[in-house]
């Protein structure tokens, strides 16, 4: 029974994990200047269009870091 209810405690804290992402990328579009930062990469040629936000996934990498620190310490 132990080995059924570690494996439901995983279960749960990955379906939390991938509730929690979604809410971000849901919210994180309604955020201003995200996503338009000086730094990101965009090309734009007539029939294509690449876009890469560098400057933002450093910021988001910083953030969550500093987040994931503080809960570490805990």
């Amino acid at each position: 029974m132990s080995e059924l209810s570690g494996l439901g405690k995983i279960l749960v804290l990955t379906g939390l994990g991938l509730v929690g992402v979604g809410v971000l990328l849901w919210i994180g579009g309604k955020i201003p200047g995200l996503g338009r930062l000086p730094g990101d990469i965009v090309i734009k040629r007539e029939n294509f269009t690449f876009y890469f936000p560098l400057a933002t996934c450093i910021i988001m990498s910083v953030v969550l870091s500093l987040i994931l620190a503080l809960f570490r310490r805990h």
